[in-house]
């Protein structure tokens, strides 16, 4: 079973509640995009400020071992670990990058997949929401006389019809 942080967008404009459509859930675990191609992985989840990290990072590394004339196997090894590093910590990268976009974490969740975790935490986010209607029902245009204690039905005398 994998953990899921969800990530709530902030509110824009004048809309007071949130829509469960645009919710970012995040898998804890290692990611085997992350590590195997990090430039794309990043840009495609909008990290544009770890993507000019790691690479500032990536050609010191490269300009670093080549100044002191490091073997392939050196550099290899580097880069490797590097990248084991973006693998690992791919999942914290985006919940900083939400947190820097005032995305609220709103939750955990537990699931076998995306999808079980998205119903599990939709499910229970609707049993513990405030359900507020946004139209009141009408009032009744007739009033109806309270039934007596002993009689339980739609008719207000025992044996009475319309």
């Amino acid at each position: 079973m994998s953990t899921y942080t969800v990530h709530e967008p902030p509110l824009r404009g004048a809309r007071s509640e949130s829509d469960p459509d645009c919710f970012t859930f995040v898998r804890d675990g290692f990611s085997f995009w992350a590590f195997l191609i990090p430039p794309l992985w990043m840009l495609r989840h909008r990290l544009w400020l770890v993507l000019v990290i790691y690479l500032g990072i990536a050609i010191l590394l490269h300009v670093g071992l080549s100044a002191i004339s490091a073997s392939s196997g050196v550099r290899f090894a580097a880069s490797l670990i590097l990248h084991l590093f973006i693998g690992f910590e791919a999942a914290t990268l985006r919940r900083v990058a939400l947190a820097h976009r005032r995305w609220t974490n709103v939750g955990v969740v537990v699931g076998d997949d995306l999808e079980a975790a998205e119903r599990r935490f939709f499910d229970a986010w609707m049993r513990h929401s405030p359900r507020t209607p946004s139209v009141r029902p009408p009032a009744p245009s007739v009033a109806v006389p309270a039934p007596a204690s002993d009689i339980i039905g739609l008719f207000p005398q025992p044996g009475a019809s319309r």
